[in-house]
Order: structure tokens, then sequence, then C-alpha cells
């Protein structure tokens, strides 16, 4: 028998003799943590230390399906993911992203040892949940909710005593889990104190990355920074907090939440917390930041302890009522063509104001409103009003497609890729649409799996027709209009959540037209069209509208001298 397998034999029967209460695992936290999760691999999923199982990866399909549900956190997390792996290649460690169900999502690894990290489940696709890979750093991070190194021994299964893995976990605003940031290495000096800067760099990364997704998903918010040091609240601010014009929270990041978390209960407030309760200050001091300092930032003190902290603010990419703070906007210029799509309704002053600054700016639009209210109207105003209004307007009605024919219409085809194609081929709306605007009216409506493909065009700017082997570049600003409540779409998981945060850069409500102050108006405008438009319908109300005109100037003539006649 090898030393291998003689240590492997050792690391079986201290498993079983713990699991018998021969063995105690509660000298130190670490081995405290580690055994609970020894217990939770025997009694909770029946696994048996003397039969080790292989790796597990999933399928090339599996994988996409995961990789697609973390799709625009993956797009954040790249730079940091490749800037920590720059830092530890060289000390032997390779770098694994999962998901929250423990499958590897992305992977940095030294193609030298290509075959050996693949025997060891060190790999793109590898399933590290605790219920298959016993206890394991990723697994177990899951499942306690906390970073920990999983050093040799520490893993259940006897194949992995040589390996050493680190991991961090990764949440969202919320605090619920999102994804594990992990390195991991084959060999490693025995001692556990040798991963301690390991453990530390992995936490760092992690909350960098958590952070930088948090700052990209309130991004249209205005952000509260806050640090212990002015020096580095601007770069590095530890407690970030997405505010609204009155200074409630709405979000906030794990060492926000941490800070509102330590405030009494009593001081919350329809349960969010405003930054005057977690702070001695005033709105106006919150909302004066930029303009007190040359350094544009503020100290605070902290309310009960005292504690002084240092805050900046983010403004929002994009300025929207919402998140715009107690100031109010400057005057709108002229645009005719959003002008004349209202007079005087106070709603559609602030959706055409909002349209307006943001006809040139190249970010996701979602309007919304009921049927009937002029969805695509605007959004086409607002293509011609921009600076992509010589190139093409292409609408799509997403609910009135057969579900049969919406991926060939929508993302094209190559010549013969089906029986009954067009024999040379067919270029898709979304490459019709390339340098100008592509309006998808009830997106709602879209399946699941179009949904897929739209997110990835949106992410990346290239399409694949269907049957191609080549991506196509496309360059075109997405209009999207729904009727629907995309958020119960998205709980009842109709609709996916990270496409609905892709597509609503900004958002713009048309109200109905029972709801205006300026029916008439709308209603002058649509026959005026009709008219311009010609046709028979269009003649027959330019005909009324002269004998209307006629009648009224007759009954004028022959009234009594002093008395009005109204016709009408």
């Amino acid at each position: 028998m090898t030393a291998q397998q003689l240590a492997q034999r050792h690391h079986i029967d201290s498993i079983l003799s713990y699991a018998e209460g021969r063995r105690s695992a509660t000298a130190s936290p670490e081995t405290e943590l580690i055994g609970r999760s020894w217990k939770r691999c025997i009694t909770d999923y029946g696994l048996d230390p003397s039969q080790p199982r292989s790796a597990r990866i999933v399928t090339q399909q599996t994988l996409r399906e995961h990789q697609d549900s973390v799709d625009e956190f993956l797009n954040v997390a790249r730079a940091g993911v490749e800037q920590l792996y720059g830092m530890i290649s060289h000390l032997g460690y390779v770098l694994l992203l999962t998901d929250d169900r423990g499958i590897t999502v992305q992977y940095l690894g030294d193609r030298r040892s290509d075959r050996r990290l693949r025997q060891a489940g060190l790999y793109l696709g590898a399933d590290w949940s605790e219920q298959y890979a016993g206890t394991c750093a990723v697994g177990t991070c899951i499942a306690e909710q906390q970073a920990l190194t999983c050093h040799r021994v520490d893993h259940f299964d006897a194949t992995h005593i040589s390996l050493t893995c680190t991991s961090a976990p990764i949440l969202d605003s919320s605090g619920k889990l999102l994804a594990v940031l992990d390195i991991s290495a084959l060999d490693s000096p025995q001692a556990r104190y040798s991963q301690t800067f390991a453990l530390n760099l992995t936490q760092l990364y992690a909350r960098m990355i958590e952070d930088a997704y948090f700052l990209r998903r309130y991004r249209n918010q205005v952000i509260f920074r806050c640090d212990a040091s002015r020096e580095f609240v601007q770069v590095n601010g530890q407690y970030l907090f997405a505010i609204d014009e009155a200074g409630r929270v709405e979000a906030s990041n794990t060492a926000g939440r941490a800070l509102i978390g330590d405030m009494p209960r009593q001081k919350i407030i329809d349960q969010k917390p405003g930054l005057t309760q977690l702070f001695d200050c005033q709105l106006e001091d919150i909302w004066s930041i930029p303009f007190d300092q040359e350094d544009q930032v503020r100290a605070f003190r902290r309310q009960g302890s005292g504690d002084t902290f240092f805050a900046a603010l983010i403004q929002p990419r994009i300025v929207s009522p919402r998140s715009a703070g107690p100031e109010s906007f400057a005057a709108d210029e002229r645009v005719p063509g959003l002008d004349r799509l209202a007079a005087d309704d106070p709603v559609m002053r602030r959706t055409l104001g909002l349209a307006k600054r943001l006809r040139n700016r190249d970010v996701g639009l979602l309007i919304l409103g009921e049927t009937g209210t002029g969805k695509e109207i605007l959004a086409r105003a607002i293509h011609d009003s921009g600076n992509r209004s010589k190139r093409a307007f292409v609408a799509v009605n997403c609910a009135a497609i057969p579900e049969s024919l919406i991926e060939s219409e929508l993302f094209g085809y190559v010549a013969g890729a089906f029986t009954g194609a067009r024999t040379k081929g067919m270029r898709g709306l979304i490459q019709q649409a390339d340098g100008g605007t592509l309006f998808l009216d009830e997106i709602g409506d879209m399946p699941l799996q179009l949904q897929t493909r739209l997110l990835r065009v949106l992410a990346e700017g290239e399409i694949l027709p269907i049957g191609g082997d080549r991506p196509v570049r496309v360059n075109c600003r997405v209009i999207a209009a729904t009727h629907q409540d995309l958020g119960q779409l998205i709980e009842r998981g109709d609709f996916r959540a990270d496409l609905y945060y892709r597509l609503n850069g900004a958002s713009l409500k048309l109200p109905p037209l029972r709801q205006r102050a300026d029916r008439l108006h709308v209603i002058h405008s649509v026959l005026d069209n009709l008219i311009a438009g010609g046709g028979a319908i269009g003649s027959s109300i330019a005909c009324r509208r002269r004998e209307r005109t006629s009648g009224l100037r007759l009954a004028r003539e022959h009234s009594p001298a002093g008395q009005c006649t109204d016709v009408c």
C-alpha cells in the first residue's frame, strides 16, 4: 500500500471515528465548522467516506444554463476574477467562480496541468455542492454562508486530502447568496496557517466583486458611499447605500446591511431606514455633499456610537425623477418630434422630459403602459429625434409573431438552415436594425428560450443566425414596451430578471387616455394624422370638418344680432 493510500485510509478512519463520537472536532472554530459539515455529509446526504466519488463535470448544455442565469453578474465579475488570478497563478493556484448551487461557471487555471485539474474537479462545469462533493470550500461556504479554508484533511472525500481550497461568498443586495469565489491548489504545505493570506485575499476580492455588482445594479440611483477614512471613501468606500429622494435606504451592500443591523429596531420606519436615522444629520446635509468641500466628501457622526464616517455621493448615470434628489430639472429643450405627443398633462410632461434627455444615449428604454397608450409612437418619436434617425427603425410585436417563427424572424438564418428556408437565407430583424433602433413591443410575451438569446445579444453585441457558424456584429439601440407587470412575470418564472435589468436602463410610463388632462389634444392629433394619411377614412373626416365649418358660418350669418348659435 502506497503512502497516499495509507493517508487516505487514515482519513477515512478519522471521519468514521468522528461520526461515532470517538473523536471531537471542536478544538477551534475552523475544526468545529468542518465537524458540522462532516456530520451533514453522513447524516443528511448519506455520503460514505470509504466510497470516494470521481469529479462531476456537468454537460455543456447544463453549464450554459447555469452561466445564462448569472450572465449579467459574470460580465461584472470578469475583471476582478482575472485580476485575482494574475496575482495567484504563479503560486500554483487555480480560480473557480461558482453559482449559488456550486456549479463552476468561470474557471482560470494552468493548461499544463489540465488533466490533473480536471480529475480533481478543479475545472469549468465542476459540481462542488456539499451534497455531491462532501466537505469542501465551495460547498461548505454555501451551507455555512461564510468564508473558509478547507485544507487537506478537512475534505470529506479522501481523494481530496492533498488539496487546499479557500472560498468566500458573494451576496446580492438582499443578502442572498449570488456566487462563491474560490482559489484552490493541487498541492500545498501541511500547515493550515499557510493559507491565511489566501483567505484574506479571497475575501477582499469577493467584496470588491460584490460591490462592483451593487454599483452596476443600482447605477440609476443616487448611492451614498461612506467609510471611516476620508482618503479612501471615493475609491473604496466600505459602505454602500442606494437611496431615494427622501434619503431612505432602498438597498445596501453587505457592510451597509451590517451597519443598519446595529440600529435600534424602533428607529427603522416602514422597513426602510433613512440616513437621517443612521447618522446625526438633516436631509439637506446629504444632498449638499457634492458642494460643501473641494473633495466632495463630508463628515457624519453615527447616531448612538458617535463614530465618525466620511461620505460621498455617486450620482446616477441616468437622471430620472425618482433619483434626482431635491433639485428640480432644468427647463427642457424644445424637441418638436416629442413635444407634439402631449399638451398640458403633468405625467406626460415628465415622461417626455426624460425621453428628451435620453434620446441620444445608447441605454435600454422600457416603455410601460396599457394597450393603446401609444408606446410604439413614443418609441418612434425617440428614434426620429435622436442621432440614429437616419438609420432603420424596426418594430417587432413579440405577441403577434407565432412562437415557431419568432426565432428565425429575429435572428435570421443562413441558406439551407431548414426545410422551406429561402435559398439565399434571410437577415433577421435584429440585423436589419443595425445602426438604428429595434423596438420590441409586448416584450413580456417573448418565450423564455428567446429571452436567453436576446440577453446574449444585448451583452455581447452580436447575433448568431440559425444554422450559422460565426456570429455577426450588430449595433442597435433596443427599446422595449409592455402592458404587463414584468415584476410579477419574474416572480412566476416567465421572464428573466437579468434581461429585465438589461432592458430597463430607464422606464418611461405612459398614462391611459382616460387619465390624461390633454385628451382633446390627443384626439385631434389622431384625426389630423388620419386626414394627412388620406384614404377613405381620412377623406370622410375631412369632409365632415368642412361641413361643420360651413354650417357654423351660415348659422352665424342668419342668426339675430348679438345672438350666438353653436353648431356641434
